[in-house]
């Protein structure tokens, strides 16, 4: 027995031996970009097939192995695959310096939102849009909403999001499109409104839109898609940006609504970045001010906006990083809401403004963790608070806390998994706008990635809990399957790579969205409107499902690919922001007046489908260099169980969803020669064929409980919005296509274009001319609110 112990233990011995006789080389390298030679942390590197690491934060990779010859791969999303034979000596560290190459700049483009990982754009089974920082620069927009409105499907309207026609009007209470910082909500606790004039442009990587429903990825507001804004983080080189600007306001078209004396109103602003690497310590710093004398009278804004980016990576410790996001801003200003009257559309109703004082604020403490097994594990937290002041008492202050735990895993075989928990926290003292109140929100979540091939599938599920005060999620399933404690929603997706440049993808997934705070217990007015509130209100659910084809081309050396996808989607218990009498009705106008007002309603069921197209692309056509963003989208929004015997909200007859445009044409052309850029952008919105019937017509309105016989109520339009019937009659622009003299297409709207001419001074300075609704055109995106005339903006521009 003890001489067989003595044989084993000498075989494991010189086995031992062996294996670290042969272990005798070391491979240590760096990844970097060949086109600016910054290191790419992230990138897989395998040696011979089967031993693979992930290069760390710095692109530094470490792999111990045998003398000899080798096979050594590297592959990152977005760049051609690397392949290398190296030779390693015993007793020695080989050193390698790999360069990788970017692949095709639009089909390899990296994107994160789709499934919360790094994948390649043309592999996602949902309809994308990605923006890059030089659109922005370009048209020198210094809030997201106004670059948002360049995006195909998408539109922004006095604040509020809508992809696709998913989403009404709602004046800043309660999103179905849900927006992201890194990954993480920057939506109010309160309205979970956005606050777009926060978002620190001056610190971004890019902007990520996802179209349709995103519940199963990111909760309760992603029910008609998501936008998602990454931060950047410094390079190896240090860069500093610097970008100063000023505007003027031209005379409107119709000059009796010019109320301002001398030339003009004006615009100005200043915007910086820097961003280095410290040792160990990435560090951005960004800042914004404005100043905007505006074209509406009285209505005027003041703000200034400082943000700081900050993470550390251990050395000794590979693969973990700390860090610190944060953005603070202060706002100043007057804000319009309706006109006075269709002859004096820039002047406020009674010719008073809600003058106000706000301050946001942001803190976002995370910890990365790589390990060399491929896993990821990730914390983070955001407290973000808004707190707003007005001169009408409608002051509030609201906290959110968001805390997510997530893992990872990257498997050689082209799998992914992703589970996540998700814990949120509401605190709101509104004393006169809400009251005071709290909600939570709990969730789970897990997501499936597997390409096989040239197939990639994805699945999603998710579990959400949410409460505001007494209010709390019932779960529903089927009819029979309901009242559980927790919502589920589904997502799934498929992509298949039918040819080297064609992609065709499906996908499925459910939307579900909880009643926000401001929905439920508003009760306020603005300007000769009243806001009720209802605390009745139900969570509204649905889902959205689409079939797309993405297909690639090339024209001379111009790259692109054109991207067409079928969609529909369907709401039930759809929460609509309807106008109405909201008390005792009498049916005698001057007494029923006081009641008139907007409430967040559940309407029903609604169901959205339409198409969506978009083209884009860059490259060379002759010397000239062209990038491109194209799009048109056609949806058709109806009510589902509409009866114009009792459904008075709307325009009589009509049963298209309210406040909604059924055309979008957007395009955006810049043209780059030698220093020299020019670029071009339009926008065309059909006209908004259904608003708030008391708007535009007077409505007839049989009571329920009649007094003396039946009394019917008749509310001249004048009484909310002067003028507005007669100024939609005289503000419909149309827009044909015809073939051999006869209309073949025909939409009503407005056409709005944009011009811009840019000179590279040096390697680090460009000045730039920009003049927005350059032909001057007067449209509005909803009643009561016509939008800027025609502005002339100078930029300087300094990078170093």
């Amino acid at each position: 027995m003890i001489k067989n112990v003595k044989y084993i233990l000498t075989g494991v011995f010189f086995y031992t031996c062996e294996i670290y006789a042969q272990t005798l080389g070391v491979v240590k390298g760096v990844v970097k970009d060949k086109s600016n030679n910054e290191s790419l942390p992230g990138a897989v590197v395998v040696l011979d097939k089967t031993k693979g690491v992930a290069a760390d934060l710095d692109g530094v990779f470490y792999i111990n192995t045998t003398e000899g010859t080798h096979t050594l791969d590297c592959d990152l999303v977005g760049y051609k695959k690397y392949t290398e034979t190296i030779t390693v000596k015993g007793n020695d560290t080989t050193t390698v310096t790999i360069l990788l190459g970017n692949g095709n700049q639009l089909l390899d483009e990296v994107v994160i939102s789709a499934g919360r990982f790094e994948q390649k754009l043309s592999d996602v089974t949902v309809s994308m849009e990605v923006i890059k920082p030089t659109l922005i620069e370009n048209k020198a927009s210094q809030s997201l909403d106004i670059i948002m409105n360049q995006v195909p499907g998408v539109v922004i309207s006095d604040g509020q999001a809508s992809i696709r026609g998913g989403s009404g009007y709602s004046y800043g209470a309660g999103t179905r499109v849900l927006m992201l910082v890194d990954e993480m909500p920057m939506i109010s606790a309160d309205a979970a409104d956005i606050k777009w004039n926060y978002l620190p442009l001056e610190n971004l990587e890019q902007v990520e839109v996802i179209k349709g429903a995103a519940s199963a990825l990111f909760g309760s507001s992603a029910m008609n898609g998501v936008i998602n804004m990454r931060t950047a983080y410094a390079k190896d080189k240090p860069q500093t940006t610097v970008s100063l600007f000023g505007a003027t306001y031209d005379a409107p078209r119709n000059t009796t609504y010019k109320w301002w004396k001398g030339t003009s109103q004006t615009q100005s602003g200043v915007n910086f970045s820097h961003s280095e690497k410290l040792g160990q310590l990435d560090l951005v710093l960004g800042g914004h001010m404005f100043n905007d004398e505006g074209y509406r009278y009285l209505e005027t804004e003041k703000r200034g906006r400082f943000n700081v980016n900050l993470r550390y990576n251990f050395k000794k410790i590979q693969g973990l990083s700390i860090g610190l996001n944060t953005n603070m801003m202060e706002t100043r200003g007057g804000l319009f809401f309706l006109w006075q009257n269709a002859d004096s559309v820039y002047h406020p109703q009674g010719l008073n403004i809600q003058r106000f004082s706000n301050q946001r604020v942001n803190v976002d403490p995370f910890i990365n963790y790589y390990s060399k097994k491929g896993g990821k594990y990730s914390l983070r937290s955001r407290y973000y608070l808004t707190n707003n002041n007005n001169d009408k008492n409608q002051g509030s202050r609201a906290e959110l806390y968001y805390n997510e735990f997530q893992y990872q895993k990257r498997f050689k075989n082209n799998f992914t998994m992703t589970y996540g928990v998700v814990y949120m926290e509401q605190q709101v003292i509104a004393d006169s706008l809400y009251g005071r109140h709290s909600g939570k929100n709990y969730a789970g979540y897990a997501q499936f990635d597997y390409k096989y091939r040239k197939l990639t599938t994805s699945l999603g599920l998710r579990g959400e809990y949410n409460s505001v005060d007494t209010s709390y999620t019932r779960g529903y399933l089927t009819k029979k399957i309901n009242n559980l404690p927790f919502q589920p929603v589904f997502r799934a997706g498929l992509n298949y790579h039918l040819l080297e440049y064609t992609f065709i993808r499906a996908s499925f997934g459910q939307g579900y969205r909880f009643p926000t705070i401001a929905e439920k217990y508003v009760s306020t007015s603005v300007s000769a409107l009243q806001i009720y509130p209802n605390a009745s209100l139900q969570p509204e659910r649905g889902w959205s499902a689409e079939i797309g084809i993405k297909q690639g081309f090339k024209l001379f050396n111009f790259k692109g690919f054109l991207d067409i996808a079928g969609f529909w989607t369907e709401y039930q218990d759809m929460v609509e922001f309807a106008f109405d009498i909201y008390g005792p009705k009498t049916g005698i106008f001057y007494q029923d007046r006081q009641y008139a007002g907007f409430k967040s309603q559940n309407v029903g069921s609604a169901r959205i489908n339409g198409v969506d197209a978009s083209i884009t692309g860059t490259g060379k056509m002759g010397p000239i260099n062209v990038t491109t963003l194209i799009g048109f989208t056609y949806t058709n929004p109806i009510y589902l169980n509409y009866d114009p015997k009792k459904d008075t909200l709307g325009i009589e007859g009509l049963k298209v969803l309210k406040y909604r445009n059924q055309q979008l044409f957007k395009a955006d052309i810049q043209l780059d020669y030698k220093k020299v850029s020019f670029g071009w952008s339009t926008r065309f919105y059909s006209l908004m064929e259904n608003v708030d019937r008391r708007f535009v017509q007077s409505v007839l309105h049989e009571y329920s409980e009649p007094q003396n016989g039946i009394y019917w109520d008749s509310i001249p339009s004048t009484y909310i919005l002067p003028g507005l019937p007669e100024y939609r009659d005289t503000h419909k622009n149309s827009v044909s296509i015809k073939m051999n003299g006869k209309e073949i297409i025909g939409w009503t709207g407005d056409w709005i274009h944009d011009f811009r001419v840019s000179y590279q001074v040096s390697k680090t300075l460009k000045t730039s001319l920009i003049i927005n609704n350059a032909l001057n055109a007067e449209y509005s995106l909803r009643p009561g609110d016509v939008r800027a005339p025609r502005m002339f903006l100078l930029q300087l521009m300094l990078k170093i």
